[in-house]
């Protein structure tokens, strides 16, 4: 199991470094790709894909909605403190 993390975090890292406006000029292509089914390894490769290009763009959107949100409530630039954070994600393992 150890191996298909480490393997999984390298994809993570690499798709990290990726730029969303790269990716983003893809998703029509991928799009149109996954939604004409075939029983093929490329409609495969390709329904990935375009889930890893929506999940990019919802990571960012999440990480820019809480950066702001962070910034309106603290304008000052001080790190608020984390203790007192109330949080609607739960951890599942």
């Amino acid at each position: 199991m150890y191996s298909l993390e480490k393997s999984l975090n390298k994809i993570a890292e690499m798709i990290l470094h990726i730029d969303e406006a790269s990716l983003t000029s893809l998703w029509d292509t991928y799009k149109n790709k996954a939604e004409h089914f075939s029983p093929s390894a490329e409609w495969e490769k390709s329904v990935i894909i375009f889930s890893i290009i929506n999940a990019v763009r919802a990571k960012n959107a999440i990480f820019n909605e809480n950066l702001s949100k962070n910034n309106a409530q603290n304008p000052s630039g001080q790190r608020p403190d984390k203790s007192k954070e109330i949080t609607h994600l739960k951890l599942v393992k």
